[in-house]
């Protein structure tokens, strides 16, 4: 292992992801201790790891939220990002792995290839990500190396360049023994795991001669930093064996971050955590330019209804992780800095446009179930809808809304160890009790049609509001959320006023005809007129609900309910009974296939019926299936739709809307 205190030359931001409970945070603390960066090893079990810093998450031993450190190894900087291994938190992931430069993804010895580990694996194949494989506890009693490489090249690339072998597998005298370059049989297999996508090496190999030692590691660098393939190392992140030829693999293989500090700055926002004072610290990835402390600084954001919006701060503080304490260097491109001093700030934010990617980040498929909360003592439901909102500025796809007459809160949840997770984060952080209900889906809808409505001004109505506005409402193309257009004239109100309308439209479409978000729909002003001076911005704001749900009204919508992909792997005597259950689920099965002894089933089922599957699924198999499933779009709900209950007065009904606009 080449450790060095010398200043770093590079800088390479990984994170090290796994199936939970393969070991991913304890490789995490043996890389920070073995290379120095911490003197004191901490344990999952005992609950003093240094990454996940929750106590939730030591407690229940699964990372929740991306945590950062540093270690340098041979010159080279290493950023670690520990990120989520639970499903539940599958966004968390996503928008960690795209500030990454390499990824070191973790497999048991002893379970092997697990289903997450298969969901990382693509995520990280579609982002050609550099990847280096670990395969963690070939000391515990069960470990199989041979098995084990076959279950990695059968079910997660065949594109592996095993780095070594290990001796007395499976016992605690386990000790790896890393590949040479000296070795002709080692050099042999690099040669034809690069011909794949070489000319010159199948040449040189076709003609009988093995390429020189330099070139084999330069085309494996080469092909690793084009995630075309994967070093492969064996070892134990209890004992330490084999995480110093991981370290070094980590230095020799991956590519640092690149970047033009000369170029305008442009970064992500990937974390971010409140303190006692609740102060918010972000986490920033820099991909080119340079910040410093003090200066001005302006995010961008894709609103979870499709829309964009910004906001600006100054930094008044600016910690390089990795810097020396107190050091008042700059954030230079491919490093990460702890900031303050951006009060609005949210998990996924853009600074300026990163290499290839969009300003406003990518989009993400929301959570599909929602749970109501109600506190234990009712005098605490003001604490608790507090203390949920500053949740949901932790993670933007957590999204909240408070029940009318006091009836609680709502919260949007990927799955039920979330609802868990944030049950102990009320109690624990905020110091407030919470019941859960039980989670329900989150149904979506559409406009069927074309729909339009106008009001104008008349000072006769009471209450009379001081604005025209006339609207009209369309389906939109998929995935494109909520679309603001104009066709009145630019000036005709003053610029509040029509960021006023704009502002509530995408607010009241939260709420369709049902009581379900609105989406993939196109508002048109068509109309605007004001009275001056007695036309306020509130008159815009009570308005506009009016006279968009009279449009969404007459265009109709329809109710879609969100679907999850699925792969599910099973044994072959099991697939009648699997099939007959997911036809009781209404899973539609695209495909089935042989995999060896088994059977891969892939399909689509609608969300709420997930969790009902994972729990009948392992009595139907022996407890040997394999289930992935992930967000992927919606589909029309058949039959009478859902209502939800309505938290704005009901903008549908005039009289109920105007008493619920007195009483704010």
């Amino acid at each position: 292992m080449r450790i060095s205190t010398a200043p770093a030359r590079g800088v390479v931001n990984i994170g090290v992801l796994a199936h939970v409970d393969a070991g991913k945070t304890s490789l995490t603390e043996r890389l920070l201790f073995d290379t120095g960066a911490i003197d004191r090893l901490g344990s999952v079990d005992a609950g003093t790891t240094r990454t996940d810093t929750g106590a939730i998450e030591r407690r229940r031993g699964i990372t929740i939220r991306s945590a950062v450190a540093s270690f340098t190894v041979d010159g080279l900087q290493v950023n670690l990002i520990d990120t989520p291994g639970h499903g539940d938190f599958v966004a968390e992931v996503e928008r960690a792995l795209g500030v990454l430069d390499g990824a070191v993804l973790v497999v048991s010895a002893v379970e092997g290839v697990q289903a997450r580990t298969r969901v990382l694996m693509k995520s990280l194949r579609r982002l050609a990500l550099p990847t280096l494989l670990f395969v963690n506890k070939t000391d515990r009693a069960g470990a199989d190396g041979t098995a084990v490489l076959a279950d990695v090249r059968a079910r997660l690339t065949p594109r592996v360049v095993p780095m070594g072998t290990v001796r007395d597998i499976g016992t605690p005298a386990a000790r790896t023994v890393p590949a040479s370059f000296g070795d002709p049989a080692f050099r042999e297999r690099v040669a034809e795991a690069l011909a794949e996508d070489d000319a010159w090496v199948l040449g040189e190999l076709v003609d009988g001669r093995v390429p020189p030692v330099e070139r084999l590691r330069k085309g494996l660098a080469e092909h690793t930093a084009r995630g075309l393939l994967h070093p492969l190392y064996f070892g134990s992140a209890l004992s330490g064996d084999g995480v110093g030829a991981l370290v070094d693999g980590i230095a020799r293989w991956l590519p640092p971050a690149r970047g033009s500090a000369a170029a305008p700055p442009a970064g992500s926002v990937f974390a971010v955590q409140r303190g006692a004072t609740g102060e918010k610290t972000a986490y920033l990835r820099l991909f080119s330019g340079s910040l410093g402390r003090r200066e001005r600084i302006t995010l961008h954001r894709r609103e979870s209804d499709g829309g964009r919006s910004e906001h600006t701060g100054r930094l008044t503080a600016l910690d390089v992780v990795g810097a020396p304490p107190g050091a008042a260097g700059r954030l230079l491109p491919g490093g990460i800095a702890a900031v303050r001093g951006l009060p609005a700030v949210r998990v996924g934010d853009r600074l300026g446009t990163p290499p290839g990617g969009e300003a406003d980040g990518p989009h993400f498929a929301p959570p599909g179930l929602e749970a109501v909360v109600r506190p234990v003592r009712p005098q605490d439901a003001p604490a608790v809808h507090a203390a949920l909102t500053a949740l949901a500025d932790q993670d933007p796809l957590i999204g909240t809304r408070a029940l009318p007459d006091g009836a609680g809160t709502a919260v949007l949840l990927y799955g039920e160890v979330q609802k868990e997770v944030v049950a102990a984060t009320l109690r624990e952080e905020f110091g407030v009790a919470a019941v859960f209900e039980e989670s329900r889906p989150v149904f979506l809808e559409r406009p069927a049609g074309c729909g339009t409505a106008y009001e104008g001004i008349d000072r006769h109505r009471t209450p009379a509001f001081w604005a025209t506005i006339g609207l009209r409402v369309e389906a939109g193309r998929a995935g494109s959320g909520t679309v603001f257009r104009r066709e009145t004239e630019l000036g005709a109100i003053p610029l509040a006023f029509d960021r006023a309308v704009e502002e509530t439209a995408r607010r009241t479409l939260l709420q369709g005809l049902h009581g379900w978000p609105v989406t993939d729909v196109v508002v048109t002003l068509t109309h605007s007129g004001y009275a001056s001076p007695v036309s306020t911005g509130t008159d815009f704001r009570r308005l506009t609900p009016l006279v968009l749900m009279r449009a969404l009204a007459e265009a109709g919508t329809r109710v879609h309910e969100p679907c999850h992909a699925y792969e599910l792997e099973l044994p072959g005597d099991c697939l009648g009974a699997v099939t007959g259950v997911l036809a009781e689920h209404g899973a539609h099965v695209r495909d089935t296939v042989p995999a060896g002894d088994a059977w891969l089933v892939t399909g689509v089922v609608a969300a709420r019926h997930v969790a009902a599957l994972e729990l009948r699924l392992p009595g139907l198999t022996r407890g040997e299936a394999l289930w992935w499933s992930a967000p992927a779009g919606d589909r029309p709900l058949p039959g009478r739709p859902p209502v939800r209950e309505r938290t704005d007065g009901n903008p549908l009904d005039r009289a109920a809307y105007l008493r619920h606009v007195g009483r704010a």
